[in-house]
């Protein structure tokens, strides 16, 4: 009967079990040069010879499974294992942190493959714990020096580095403007009536809190579901708050419309409206409204409809236990502290409090725009809604 590389490997597998590694390493010989191609073939040849103590050997048919299957898991666990003994830290980590991209977190492992893998774990979380520390001894006094605003991108590249951040993009939903920077939360310099605005926050809250006092405004005009999918429609994420009124809405503005009931009950929220640099953009902009989140309600993580407009969140009524993130980046919510963030890049919000949570929401174009990019933008805009039986709305959140 002719060898193949099959049998081959199967016998020189009971030779090696045995303890006989000379036939086992003559066995596997014989099944790679039958099928040089095979990654697995050449681990296991590796084995037979780090069973004999050849490291040399055993060294080279790893190299040569690795060089047919880069993410052969079990041949960069042994490679590891192999540059750690042999003293080359960083070869060992470089090798370790393959191998755990690599890893299908599904896939079964056997107990010896899962003591390595928790074994590279450590090596990677020691180098980390290694490392931080260094940068800490390195730059402390440096960066204590400095103002947190001037450091931030720094202290946030070495937080990347660490694994301790990861790095969010901009994923507009309907409409995508290239080449705007990505930034999660903006610098309030760039919008210099946010005091104006936060002044403001009392009466806000008192026009407010006289609606939640008279049932919400209730008829028509009242607080509804933020989240309306009609039937049949993918709801994905929003599941739990698809017509839920967990999280609801009243308008003030709505898709550009100003909701003239709303704007009559909050007269003085409706002059400060008026004043502000909105995002004016016929038929989808701008929109204000106040958003309410009942207690123990979490809006799930989600991305918006363009990064051409800023949202801008006023707190008006914030218990404890609520909080707010976008990206890699978590600020709780401040009484009468406005904020401005890129709701294009992944963000949620949590109220996990037993009382309500409300919030003043509305959209400013992107600070990074020019007059001439705002108008072109509007005319594209009416171009596509003439084009459109139905545009595709900008929600804020």
């Amino acid at each position: 009967m002719t060898d193949t590389a099959a049998s081959l490997n199967a016998a020189g597998l009971r030779a090696l079990n045995t303890g006989d590694f000379g036939a086992a390493i003559t066995r596997l010989r014989r099944a790679v040069a039958l099928d040089t191609s095979s990654a697995l073939l050449w681990y296991n040849l590796g084995n037979a010879h780090l069973a004999a103590d050849d490291m040399a050997a055993h060294d080279h048919a790893l190299d040569e499974a690795l060089n047919r299957d880069p993410y052969f898991g079990h041949a960069l666990l042994a490679k590891g294992r192999l540059l750690e003994a042999a003293g080359d830290a960083m070869g060992a980590i470089a090798h370790y942190q393959r191998l755990l991209a690599a890893l299908d977190p599904a896939a079964p492992m056997g107990p010896g493959f899962a003591a390595g893998v928790a074994h590279a774990r450590s090596v990677l979380a020691a180098q980390s714990t290694a490392l931080e520390v260094a940068l800490e001894a390195a730059f402390a006094a440096r960066l204590d020096a400095e103002t947190p605003q001037t450091t931030e991108r720094f202290r946030h590249a070495v937080e990347i580095g660490l694994g301790r951040r990861r790095i969010f993009h901009s994923q507009p939903l309907v409409l995508a403007y290239p080449y705007l920077p990505p930034v999660q939360f903006f610098d309030r310099a760039l919008f210099p009536w946010l005091p104006q605005l936060e002044t403001a926050t009392p009466i806000i809250r008192a026009e407010l809190e006289a609606m939640l006092a008279d049932g919400g405004a209730k008829g028509s005009d009242g607080f509804t579901p933020y989240v309306a999918y009609p039937a049949g429609a993918p709801v994905n994420q929003w599941v739990t708050l698809n017509h839920s009124d967990a999280w609801a809405a009243q308008f003030l503005i709505q898709h550009g419309v100003p909701q003239a009931s709303v704007r009559a009950r909050c007269p003085h929220t409706a002059a400060l409206l008026d004043t502000l640099p909105l995002f004016d953009c016929p038929g989808r902009g701008p929109v204000a409204f106040f958003s309410l989140l009942k207690p123990h309600t979490h809006i799930p993580p989600h991305t918006g409809a363009t990064n051409i407009r800023t949202i801008i969140h006023l707190p008006l009524i914030v218990p404890e236990l609520c909080g707010f993130r976008v990206g890699n980046e978590s600020r709780p919510w401040v009484d009468g502290e406005a904020f401005a963030f890129d709701d294009t890049i992944e963000h949620e919000a949590m109220n996990g409090s037993d009382q309500l949570r409300a919030v003043l929401i509305i959209d400013v174009w992107n600070p990074y725009l020019s007059a001439t990019e705002r108008d072109l933008l509007r005319d594209y805009v009416a171009v596509l809604d003439a084009q459109a039986q139905k545009p595709a709305q900008f929600s804020a959140a």
